[in-house]
């Protein structure tokens, strides 16, 4: 990243926190684990091929249902209120994942 021409350029998350929170304009610095000197640098160019895209393959998350059946993994050895409230949080998370809101 500090060898691109834009290094001193302000960065940006690149999703929706954008709107609220922003790097450090003036350090670079403020992601939690990306520091400048390891951070990359990706290029892309647009060159549409005239095709017609299908639809996108997206494999849905479990139920909720599903998930407060299951007995192993995570789920091993929890409390009804506990094995509850984990596929909750699982099924939410997953849910926001796959509708692509899931970064923020």
């Amino acid at each position: 990243f500090l060898q691109w021409h834009l290094h001193r350029y302000g960065r940006s998350y690149g999703d929706k926190r954008d709107i609220s929170k922003r790097p450090d304009a003036v350090k670079n610095q403020a992601y939690a684990a990306q520091h400048g000197e390891r951070d990359m640098v990706y290029c892309f160019k647009y060159k549409p091929t005239g095709k017609k895209l299908g639809p996108p393959s997206v494999r849905l998350p479990p139920t909720l249902k599903t998930l407060l059946a299951c007995n192993d993994g995570p789920f091993r050895g929890l409390q009804p209120p506990a094995k509850k409230a984990m596929a909750e949080n699982m099924y939410k998370r997953f849910v926001t994942e796959v509708s692509g809101t899931h970064v923020g």
